[in-house]
Protein backbone atom coordinates (compact mmCIF):
# COMPACT_ATOMS: atom_id res chain seq x y z
CA UNK A 1 0.00 0.00 0.00
CA UNK A 2 1.09 3.86 -1.09
CA UNK A 3 0.18 6.50 1.12
CA UNK A 4 1.03 10.20 0.78
CA UNK A 5 1.58 11.76 3.82
CA UNK A 6 2.06 15.65 4.93
CA UNK A 7 4.08 16.16 8.23
CA UNK A 8 5.15 18.61 10.19
CA UNK A 9 8.14 17.98 12.91
CA UNK A 10 10.38 20.53 15.21
CA UNK A 11 13.37 20.48 13.59
CA UNK A 12 15.00 19.19 16.81
CA UNK A 13 13.38 15.82 16.40
CA UNK A 14 15.48 15.33 13.29
CA UNK A 15 18.72 14.63 15.95
CA UNK A 16 17.21 11.27 16.02
CA UNK A 17 17.64 9.35 12.45
CA UNK A 18 14.84 7.34 12.90
CA UNK A 19 12.31 9.76 13.70
CA UNK A 20 11.03 10.16 10.70
CA UNK A 21 10.07 6.70 10.17
CA UNK A 22 8.37 6.87 13.94
CA UNK A 23 6.59 9.80 13.09
CA UNK A 24 5.16 8.05 9.84
CA UNK A 25 3.82 5.30 12.05
CA UNK A 26 2.34 6.92 14.20
CA UNK A 27 0.12 8.91 11.73
CA UNK A 28 -0.38 6.35 10.14
CA UNK A 29 -0.88 3.47 12.55
CA UNK A 30 1.16 0.63 11.05
CA UNK A 31 3.98 -0.63 11.98
CA UNK A 32 4.63 -2.37 8.77
CA UNK A 33 6.37 0.29 7.00
CA UNK A 34 8.94 -0.63 3.96
CA UNK A 35 9.51 2.02 2.22
CA UNK A 36 9.76 5.97 2.78
CA UNK A 37 10.88 8.52 0.14
CA UNK A 38 10.38 12.39 0.86
CA UNK A 39 8.83 14.18 -1.81
CA UNK A 40 9.35 17.75 -0.81
CA UNK A 41 11.27 19.37 2.37
CA UNK A 42 11.07 22.56 3.85
CA UNK A 43 12.70 24.65 6.58
CA UNK A 44 10.48 27.41 8.72
CA UNK A 45 12.06 29.50 10.89
CA UNK A 46 10.00 32.11 11.30
CA UNK A 47 9.01 31.37 14.69
CA UNK A 48 11.37 30.50 17.84
CA UNK A 49 10.44 26.58 17.41
CA UNK A 50 12.03 25.72 14.14
CA UNK A 51 9.58 23.52 12.09
CA UNK A 52 10.10 21.01 9.05
CA UNK A 53 7.68 20.22 6.61
CA UNK A 54 7.47 16.97 4.77
CA UNK A 55 6.03 15.66 2.07
CA UNK A 56 6.31 11.97 1.94
CA UNK A 57 5.46 8.70 -0.27
CA UNK A 58 5.12 6.26 2.71
CA UNK A 59 5.03 2.19 1.47
CA UNK A 60 3.56 -0.52 3.80
CA UNK A 61 4.15 -3.91 2.71
CA UNK A 62 6.11 -2.96 -0.58
CA UNK A 63 8.88 -1.75 -2.34
CA UNK A 64 8.95 2.16 -3.53
CA UNK A 65 9.42 1.77 -7.36
CA UNK A 66 13.06 2.61 -8.83
CA UNK A 67 13.60 6.25 -10.02
CA UNK A 68 12.96 5.85 -13.92
CA UNK A 69 16.01 6.77 -15.50
CA UNK A 70 16.45 8.68 -19.27
CA UNK A 71 18.11 6.16 -21.92
CA UNK A 72 19.90 7.71 -24.52
CA UNK A 73 20.05 6.70 -27.79
CA UNK A 74 22.51 5.87 -30.37
CA UNK A 75 22.88 8.94 -32.24
CA UNK A 76 26.14 8.38 -34.57
CA UNK A 77 24.38 8.68 -37.77
CA UNK A 78 21.89 10.70 -37.43
CA UNK A 79 21.56 14.45 -38.64
CA UNK A 80 23.67 17.09 -36.59
CA UNK A 81 23.34 20.19 -34.90
CA UNK A 82 26.16 22.66 -33.44
CA UNK A 83 25.76 23.44 -29.61
CA UNK A 84 28.04 26.56 -28.81
CA UNK A 85 28.87 26.25 -25.23
CA UNK A 86 29.34 24.03 -22.89
CA UNK A 87 27.24 25.52 -20.08
CA UNK A 88 23.59 23.99 -18.66
CA UNK A 89 22.33 25.29 -21.34
CA UNK A 90 24.52 23.57 -23.41
CA UNK A 91 24.79 20.26 -22.23
CA UNK A 92 21.08 20.26 -21.76
CA UNK A 93 19.80 20.53 -24.90
CA UNK A 94 22.44 18.79 -26.53
CA UNK A 95 21.17 15.94 -24.00
CA UNK A 96 17.68 16.66 -25.42
CA UNK A 97 18.95 16.41 -29.08
CA UNK A 98 20.07 13.34 -28.38
CA UNK A 99 17.02 12.17 -26.79
CA UNK A 100 14.96 13.22 -30.06
CA UNK A 101 17.86 11.62 -32.26
CA UNK A 102 20.00 14.72 -33.22
CA UNK A 103 23.98 14.08 -33.06
CA UNK A 104 25.02 16.92 -30.81
CA UNK A 105 28.25 18.83 -31.84
CA UNK A 106 29.43 20.93 -28.41
CA UNK A 107 32.02 23.65 -29.25
CA UNK A 108 32.96 24.83 -26.10
CA UNK A 109 35.93 28.11 -26.26
CA UNK A 110 37.40 26.52 -22.69
CA UNK A 111 38.83 23.63 -21.26
CA UNK A 112 37.40 20.56 -19.28
CA UNK A 113 36.15 21.07 -16.23
CA UNK A 114 39.40 19.67 -14.02
CA UNK A 115 41.50 22.06 -16.32
CA UNK A 116 39.64 24.86 -15.21
CA UNK A 117 39.82 23.75 -11.44
CA UNK A 118 43.92 24.44 -12.30
CA UNK A 119 42.87 27.61 -14.38
CA UNK A 120 40.66 29.43 -11.10
CA UNK A 121 43.35 28.41 -8.36
CA UNK A 122 46.35 30.23 -10.72
CA UNK A 123 43.80 33.60 -11.25
CA UNK A 124 42.87 32.84 -7.42
CA UNK A 125 46.75 32.52 -5.78
CA UNK A 126 48.75 34.50 -8.44
CA UNK A 127 46.79 37.15 -10.10
CA UNK A 128 47.20 35.46 -13.53
CA UNK A 129 43.68 35.01 -15.91
CA UNK A 130 43.72 32.73 -19.16
CA UNK A 131 41.19 34.70 -20.55
CA UNK A 132 39.53 31.36 -22.11
CA UNK A 133 39.73 29.29 -19.00
CA UNK A 134 38.15 30.94 -15.90
CA UNK A 135 35.22 31.17 -13.48
CA UNK A 136 33.45 31.99 -17.06
CA UNK A 137 34.59 30.27 -19.95
CA UNK A 138 34.86 26.55 -19.70
CA UNK A 139 33.07 23.04 -19.59
CA UNK A 140 29.96 23.95 -17.30
CA UNK A 141 30.28 28.14 -17.94
CA UNK A 142 29.02 30.16 -14.74
CA UNK A 143 27.63 27.73 -13.16
CA UNK A 144 30.32 24.80 -12.78
CA UNK A 145 31.73 27.30 -9.81
CA UNK A 146 28.88 29.25 -9.18
CA UNK A 147 27.65 26.87 -5.93
CA UNK A 148 25.57 24.54 -7.80
CA UNK A 149 22.59 26.53 -6.28
CA UNK A 150 19.79 25.02 -8.25
CA UNK A 151 16.60 27.32 -7.13
CA UNK A 152 14.36 28.60 -9.89
CA UNK A 153 11.17 30.12 -10.26
CA UNK A 154 10.82 29.00 -13.82
CA UNK A 155 8.48 26.19 -13.55
CA UNK A 156 6.40 27.56 -15.67
CA UNK A 157 8.80 27.74 -18.38
CA UNK A 158 9.47 23.86 -18.29
CA UNK A 159 10.06 20.50 -16.32
CA UNK A 160 12.43 21.64 -13.29
CA UNK A 161 11.88 18.37 -11.79
CA UNK A 162 13.34 16.70 -15.32
CA UNK A 163 16.24 18.33 -14.92
CA UNK A 164 17.13 17.87 -11.34
CA UNK A 165 16.38 14.26 -12.54
CA UNK A 166 18.63 14.71 -15.27
CA UNK A 167 20.82 15.99 -12.57
CA UNK A 168 20.74 13.04 -10.18
CA UNK A 169 21.26 10.35 -13.02
CA UNK A 170 24.34 12.19 -13.10
CA UNK A 171 25.82 11.77 -9.69
CA UNK A 172 24.36 14.41 -7.89
CA UNK A 173 22.91 14.08 -4.57
CA UNK A 174 18.97 12.53 -4.38
CA UNK A 175 18.30 15.21 -2.15
CA UNK A 176 17.89 18.03 -4.72
CA UNK A 177 14.76 16.42 -5.60
CA UNK A 178 12.90 17.41 -2.53
CA UNK A 179 14.89 20.28 -0.68
CA UNK A 180 13.41 23.77 -1.13
CA UNK A 181 16.48 25.13 -2.12
CA UNK A 182 18.47 22.07 -3.38
CA UNK A 183 21.76 22.93 -3.71
CA UNK A 184 25.10 20.42 -5.38
CA UNK A 185 28.09 22.70 -4.56
CA UNK A 186 31.21 23.65 -6.40
CA UNK A 187 32.93 20.66 -5.16
CA UNK A 188 30.77 18.33 -6.32
CA UNK A 189 29.27 20.07 -9.52
CA UNK A 190 32.41 19.16 -11.72
CA UNK A 191 31.83 15.65 -11.39
CA UNK A 192 28.32 15.63 -12.34
CA UNK A 193 29.50 17.98 -15.39
CA UNK A 194 32.20 15.20 -16.86
CA UNK A 195 29.54 12.65 -16.52
CA UNK A 196 26.76 14.54 -18.55
CA UNK A 197 29.92 14.61 -21.00
CA UNK A 198 30.50 11.22 -20.78
CA UNK A 199 26.81 10.69 -22.01
CA UNK A 200 27.06 12.93 -24.92
CA UNK A 201 30.15 11.38 -26.49
CA UNK A 202 28.86 7.85 -25.34
CA UNK A 203 25.55 8.53 -27.09
CA UNK A 204 27.43 9.46 -30.01
CA UNK A 205 27.72 13.00 -29.91
CA UNK A 206 31.00 14.83 -29.69
CA UNK A 207 32.15 17.93 -27.21
CA UNK A 208 35.16 19.75 -28.28
CA UNK A 209 37.05 22.04 -26.03
CA UNK A 210 39.21 24.80 -26.91
CA UNK A 211 37.27 25.69 -29.79
CA UNK A 212 36.01 28.93 -29.89
CA UNK A 213 33.71 29.75 -32.59
CA UNK A 214 33.91 33.23 -34.58
CA UNK A 215 31.10 33.71 -36.85
CA UNK A 216 27.84 31.96 -38.08
CA UNK A 217 27.45 30.29 -41.40
CA UNK A 218 24.94 31.88 -43.14
CA UNK A 219 22.37 31.23 -46.79
CA UNK A 220 20.19 34.13 -46.93
CA UNK A 221 18.31 34.16 -43.90
CA UNK A 222 18.91 30.64 -42.74
CA UNK A 223 21.88 29.94 -40.50
CA UNK A 224 23.37 26.47 -41.64
CA UNK A 225 26.72 26.44 -38.96
CA UNK A 226 29.23 28.32 -37.70
CA UNK A 227 33.37 28.84 -38.36
CA UNK A 228 35.83 28.48 -35.50
CA UNK A 229 38.78 30.18 -34.81
CA UNK A 230 40.87 28.11 -36.92
CA UNK A 231 38.55 28.58 -39.87
CA UNK A 232 36.95 25.18 -39.69
CA UNK A 233 33.20 25.30 -40.85
CA UNK A 234 31.34 23.16 -38.86
CA UNK A 235 27.61 22.37 -41.01
CA UNK A 236 24.26 22.00 -39.17
CA UNK A 237 21.69 24.04 -37.49
CA UNK A 238 22.63 25.85 -34.40
CA UNK A 239 22.20 26.45 -30.89
CA UNK A 240 23.76 29.64 -29.02
CA UNK A 241 24.23 28.94 -25.39
CA UNK A 242 27.69 30.93 -24.86
CA UNK A 243 26.77 32.71 -21.50
CA UNK A 244 26.28 35.64 -20.55
CA UNK A 245 30.23 36.60 -20.31
CA UNK A 246 30.74 35.93 -24.35
CA UNK A 247 30.93 39.56 -25.46
CA UNK A 248 32.80 39.18 -28.85
CA UNK A 249 29.53 36.58 -30.07
CA UNK A 250 27.47 40.05 -29.45
CA UNK A 251 29.35 41.83 -31.56
CA UNK A 252 30.14 39.22 -34.55
CA UNK A 253 26.35 38.92 -34.26
CA UNK A 254 25.65 42.51 -34.85
CA UNK A 255 28.02 42.78 -37.60
CA UNK A 256 26.45 40.16 -39.54
CA UNK A 257 22.95 41.61 -39.39
CA UNK A 258 21.41 39.54 -36.44
CA UNK A 259 19.18 41.13 -34.46
CA UNK A 260 20.25 42.01 -31.09
CA UNK A 261 18.80 44.47 -28.03
CA UNK A 262 19.97 46.37 -25.12
CA UNK A 263 18.68 44.78 -21.91
CA UNK A 264 17.95 45.60 -18.55
CA UNK A 265 20.33 44.06 -15.39
CA UNK A 266 21.43 44.30 -11.84
CA UNK A 267 24.57 45.53 -10.68
CA UNK A 268 26.01 46.11 -7.38
CA UNK A 269 28.55 44.36 -4.64
CA UNK A 270 29.05 41.31 -2.87
CA UNK A 271 28.24 41.64 0.90
CA UNK A 272 30.56 39.07 2.84
CA UNK A 273 29.34 38.50 6.74
CA UNK A 274 30.26 35.66 9.11
CA UNK A 275 27.90 32.72 8.40
CA UNK A 276 27.74 32.22 12.61
CA UNK A 277 25.76 35.59 12.47
CA UNK A 278 23.47 34.77 9.42
CA UNK A 279 23.19 31.26 11.51
CA UNK A 280 21.73 33.17 14.41
CA UNK A 281 19.74 36.09 13.05
CA UNK A 282 17.92 33.13 10.92
CA UNK A 283 17.47 30.28 13.52
CA UNK A 284 17.18 32.87 17.32
CA UNK A 285 19.90 30.60 18.64
CA UNK A 286 23.73 31.84 19.27
CA UNK A 287 24.58 28.29 18.05
CA UNK A 288 23.30 26.84 15.30
CA UNK A 289 22.58 23.27 16.51
CA UNK A 290 23.99 20.48 14.05
CA UNK A 291 20.53 19.26 12.68
CA UNK A 292 20.37 22.41 11.06
CA UNK A 293 21.74 23.48 7.90
CA UNK A 294 24.24 26.28 7.65
CA UNK A 295 21.63 29.38 7.25
CA UNK A 296 20.63 31.72 4.45
CA UNK A 297 18.90 34.81 3.35
CA UNK A 298 16.88 36.49 0.78
CA UNK A 299 16.08 40.31 0.70
CA UNK A 300 13.92 42.25 -1.55
CA UNK A 301 13.08 46.68 -1.11
CA UNK A 302 11.92 48.82 -2.83
CA UNK A 303 13.68 52.03 -2.20
CA UNK A 304 12.79 55.07 -5.00
CA UNK A 305 10.77 52.94 -7.06
CA UNK A 306 13.96 51.34 -7.36
CA UNK A 307 14.28 47.36 -6.70
CA UNK A 308 17.27 46.72 -4.96
CA UNK A 309 17.88 42.51 -3.49
CA UNK A 310 20.14 40.04 -2.95
CA UNK A 311 21.32 37.69 -5.25
CA UNK A 312 23.15 33.90 -5.36
CA UNK A 313 23.07 33.39 -1.86
CA UNK A 314 26.01 31.59 -0.63
CA UNK A 315 26.17 30.38 3.18
CA UNK A 316 29.53 28.98 4.08
CA UNK A 317 31.09 30.23 0.94
CA UNK A 318 33.93 32.44 -0.02
CA UNK A 319 33.85 35.22 -2.58
CA UNK A 320 35.76 34.61 -6.15
CA UNK A 321 37.06 36.70 -9.23
CA UNK A 322 34.70 36.25 -12.13
CA UNK A 323 36.88 38.54 -14.69
CA UNK A 324 37.30 37.49 -18.09
CA UNK A 325 39.53 39.90 -19.73
CA UNK A 326 42.35 41.82 -17.80
CA UNK A 327 41.68 45.51 -16.83
CA UNK A 328 38.18 44.78 -15.57
CA UNK A 329 37.14 43.00 -12.50
CA UNK A 330 33.79 41.11 -11.61
CA UNK A 331 33.29 39.15 -8.38
CA UNK A 332 30.93 36.08 -7.64
CA UNK A 333 30.33 33.64 -5.18
CA UNK A 334 30.36 29.97 -4.29
CA UNK A 335 29.76 27.24 -1.51
CA UNK A 336 30.93 23.50 -1.69
CA UNK A 337 28.51 20.73 -0.56
CA UNK A 338 29.00 20.89 3.28
CA UNK A 339 28.95 24.91 3.39
CA UNK A 340 30.84 24.67 6.28
CA UNK A 341 33.03 27.67 5.83
CA UNK A 342 33.46 30.40 8.58
CA UNK A 343 31.64 32.99 6.04
CA UNK A 344 28.62 33.44 4.14
CA UNK A 345 28.21 35.89 1.07
CA UNK A 346 25.30 37.19 -1.29
CA UNK A 347 25.37 39.85 -4.32
CA UNK A 348 23.63 43.15 -3.14
CA UNK A 349 21.72 44.60 -6.48
CA UNK A 350 19.95 46.84 -7.89
CA UNK A 351 18.14 47.59 -11.15
CA UNK A 352 19.55 49.06 -14.20
CA UNK A 353 16.89 49.87 -16.45
CA UNK A 354 17.64 50.25 -19.79
CA UNK A 355 15.87 52.75 -20.44
CA UNK A 356 17.98 54.87 -18.18
CA UNK A 357 21.50 54.75 -20.29
CA UNK A 358 21.08 57.14 -23.04
CA UNK A 359 21.02 56.29 -26.66
CA UNK A 360 19.83 53.76 -28.71
CA UNK A 361 22.96 51.50 -29.05
CA UNK A 362 21.99 47.73 -28.08
CA UNK A 363 25.25 47.63 -26.42
CA UNK A 364 24.88 50.68 -24.06
CA UNK A 365 24.11 48.73 -20.75
CA UNK A 366 27.13 46.17 -21.74
CA UNK A 367 29.32 49.10 -22.00
CA UNK A 368 28.00 51.08 -18.71
CA UNK A 369 28.58 46.95 -17.26
CA UNK A 370 31.87 47.17 -18.64
CA UNK A 371 32.69 51.00 -17.21
CA UNK A 372 31.55 49.74 -13.51
CA UNK A 373 34.49 46.63 -13.87
CA UNK A 374 37.17 48.50 -15.38
CA UNK A 375 36.33 50.75 -11.86
CA UNK A 376 36.47 47.84 -9.88
CA UNK A 377 39.83 46.47 -11.21
CA UNK A 378 43.47 46.78 -9.41
CA UNK A 379 46.47 44.95 -10.28
CA UNK A 380 46.56 41.41 -9.49
CA UNK A 381 42.66 41.31 -9.31
CA UNK A 382 43.10 42.71 -5.91
CA UNK A 383 38.85 44.02 -5.40
CA UNK A 384 38.00 47.12 -3.96
CA UNK A 385 36.25 46.71 -0.49
CA UNK A 386 34.92 49.00 2.13
CA UNK A 387 33.15 48.02 5.30
CA UNK A 388 29.30 47.79 5.45
CA UNK A 389 29.35 50.16 8.67
CA UNK A 390 31.72 52.48 6.88
CA UNK A 391 29.71 52.58 3.26
CA UNK A 392 26.37 53.01 5.73
CA UNK A 393 28.43 56.26 7.39
CA UNK A 394 29.13 57.58 4.21
CA UNK A 395 33.63 57.66 5.40
CA UNK A 396 36.20 55.88 4.07
CA UNK A 397 37.27 52.60 5.72
CA UNK A 398 40.69 51.84 7.53
CA UNK A 399 42.07 48.17 7.88
CA UNK A 400 39.78 45.84 6.38
CA UNK A 401 38.66 42.78 8.08
CA UNK A 402 39.64 39.42 6.99
CA UNK A 403 38.02 38.17 4.08
CA UNK A 404 37.89 34.88 1.74
CA UNK A 405 38.84 36.56 -1.30
CA UNK A 406 41.85 34.63 -2.10
CA UNK A 407 43.36 37.55 -4.75
CA UNK A 408 43.56 39.92 -2.08
CA UNK A 409 41.61 43.13 -1.11
CA UNK A 410 41.93 46.89 -1.75
CA UNK A 411 40.21 49.43 1.29
CA UNK A 412 38.19 51.44 -1.25
CA UNK A 413 35.43 53.86 -1.22
CA UNK A 414 32.96 52.93 -3.17
CA UNK A 415 31.07 55.93 -4.18
CA UNK A 416 34.28 56.10 -6.38
CA UNK A 417 34.15 52.83 -7.88
CA UNK A 418 30.42 52.40 -8.66
CA UNK A 419 28.02 55.02 -10.17
CA UNK A 420 26.24 57.16 -7.89
CA UNK A 421 22.73 55.20 -9.10
CA UNK A 422 24.04 52.17 -7.52
CA UNK A 423 25.43 53.43 -4.33
CA UNK A 424 22.51 55.65 -3.12
CA UNK A 425 19.97 52.85 -4.05
CA UNK A 426 22.45 50.11 -2.38
CA UNK A 427 22.91 52.01 1.20
CA UNK A 428 18.69 52.80 0.81
CA UNK A 429 18.48 49.09 0.25
CA UNK A 430 20.95 47.92 2.91
CA UNK A 431 18.96 49.98 5.73
CA UNK A 432 15.73 48.40 4.84
CA UNK A 433 17.51 44.76 5.60
CA UNK A 434 19.37 46.11 8.26
CA UNK A 435 15.90 46.65 9.92
CA UNK A 436 14.64 43.51 8.65
CA UNK A 437 17.43 41.76 11.04
CA UNK A 438 16.75 43.68 14.33
CA UNK A 439 19.77 46.00 13.24
CA UNK A 440 22.31 43.30 12.96
CA UNK A 441 23.17 43.14 9.22
CA UNK A 442 24.80 46.76 9.09
CA UNK A 443 27.90 45.45 11.60
CA UNK A 444 31.22 45.86 12.21
CA UNK A 445 31.93 42.26 10.81
CA UNK A 446 30.82 42.52 7.50
CA UNK A 447 32.58 43.76 4.31
CA UNK A 448 31.15 45.12 0.57
CA UNK A 449 33.21 43.94 -1.93
CA UNK A 450 32.69 45.04 -5.77
CA UNK A 451 31.51 45.06 -7.90
CA UNK A 452 28.57 42.33 -8.92
CA UNK A 453 27.79 42.75 -12.56
CA UNK A 454 27.04 39.13 -13.76
CA UNK A 455 23.82 38.57 -12.80
CA UNK A 456 22.45 38.72 -16.61
CA UNK A 457 23.39 39.44 -19.92
CA UNK A 458 23.27 42.91 -21.01
CA UNK A 459 21.85 42.06 -24.30
CA UNK A 460 19.32 39.90 -25.86
CA UNK A 461 19.69 38.10 -29.04
CA UNK A 462 16.12 38.51 -30.14
CA UNK A 463 14.28 35.11 -31.58
CA UNK A 464 10.76 34.84 -32.42
CA UNK A 465 7.75 32.38 -30.72
CA UNK A 466 9.78 29.16 -31.99
CA UNK A 467 12.83 29.98 -29.73
CA UNK A 468 15.19 31.55 -32.92
CA UNK A 469 16.01 33.71 -35.21
CA UNK A 470 15.55 33.00 -39.03
CA UNK A 471 15.77 29.48 -39.37
CA UNK A 472 18.78 27.22 -38.08
CA UNK A 473 19.58 29.39 -35.07
CA UNK A 474 18.22 29.17 -31.70
CA UNK A 475 19.94 31.15 -28.91
CA UNK A 476 19.51 30.02 -25.60
CA UNK A 477 19.99 30.24 -21.65
CA UNK A 478 21.74 33.33 -19.86
CA UNK A 479 23.97 34.63 -23.31
CA UNK A 480 20.91 35.10 -25.23
CA UNK A 481 18.97 37.01 -22.34
CA UNK A 482 16.35 34.38 -21.46
CA UNK A 483 17.27 32.37 -18.40
CA UNK A 484 18.99 33.17 -15.43
CA UNK A 485 21.06 30.66 -13.22
CA UNK A 486 21.60 26.65 -13.67
CA UNK A 487 17.65 25.23 -13.41
CA UNK A 488 16.60 28.07 -16.01
CA UNK A 489 18.94 27.95 -18.52
CA UNK A 490 19.03 24.12 -18.67
CA UNK A 491 15.38 24.65 -19.09
CA UNK A 492 16.01 27.12 -21.64
CA UNK A 493 18.66 25.05 -23.68
CA UNK A 494 16.15 22.05 -23.32
CA UNK A 495 13.22 24.05 -25.10
CA UNK A 496 15.62 25.39 -27.92
CA UNK A 497 16.85 21.66 -28.57
CA UNK A 498 13.00 20.70 -28.90
CA UNK A 499 12.36 23.39 -31.45
CA UNK A 500 15.26 22.59 -33.36
CA UNK A 501 14.27 18.94 -33.04
CA UNK A 502 10.82 19.45 -34.76
CA UNK A 503 12.29 21.90 -37.14
CA UNK A 504 14.81 18.41 -38.45
CA UNK A 505 12.43 15.96 -37.82
CA UNK A 506 9.28 17.27 -39.03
Amino acid sequence: MHRLLELTINASDLSDPDYIRKAASAKTGSRSITDIVIRKKSIDARRNTIKVNLSLDVYIGERAPERDKTVFPDVSHRPQAVVVGAGPAGLFAALTLIENNIRPIVLERGRNVHDRLRDTAMLCRAGKLDPESNYAFGEGGAGAFSDGKLYTRSSKRGDVPRILSLLVQHGADPSILYESHPHIGSDKLPKVIENIRKTIESSGGEVRFGTKVVRLLKSGDETTGVITESGEEIPGPVILATGHSAKDVYSFLRDDGYSVEAKSVAAGVRLELPQRLIDSIQYHTDMRPEYLPPASYSFTAQVGGRGVYSFCMCPGGFVVPAATEDGYLAVNGMSPSSRGGRFSNSGIVTEIRKEEIEGDDPFRVLRYIESIERSSFNPGFLAPAEKITDFDADRPSGNLIPSTYRPGLVAARLDDVLPALIVTSLRKGLRVFDRKTGGRLICNEGLLIAAETRTSSPVRIIRDQDMRQGKGLYPAGEGAGYAGGIVSAAIDGSEAAKRLAGEING
